[in-house]
């Protein structure tokens, strides 16, 4: 039964990932006209400054689905669990009262 909780649990975890990775993609895809728009009722493109925005969002966009459909694992679970077991040993080395 242990095992298809964690696998229930897993799956729910998976389809929240999804869920704010499309989020982030609706956003992006709704923002960045709107920005471009009101970069050209600006300046008509005198100085194309939206592109900033578009880039620096888009690298964290690409970075978000490297994450979520390539499974990359960079600060995730197993980073988690390696750092506390770090982190005991270091203070377990540490304890002057053993």
């Amino acid at each position: 039964m242990e095992l298809i909780d964690e696998k229930l649990e897993r799956a729910k975890k998976r389809v929240e990932e999804l869920k704010w990775f499309y989020a982030n993609l609706m956003s992006y895809i709704v923002i960045i006209p709107c920005l471009a728009g009101l970069n050209y009722w600006t300046n008509q493109f005198q100085y194309i400054w939206f592109l900033w925005a578009a880039f620096g969002w888009g690298v964290g966009l690409l970075l978000h689905a490297a994450g979520v459909f390539l499974s990359i694992d960079i600060w995730g679970k197993r980073w988690e669990e390696r750092k506390i077991n770090e982190f005991m040993q270091k203070d377990e080395n540490n304890n002057p009262w053993k």
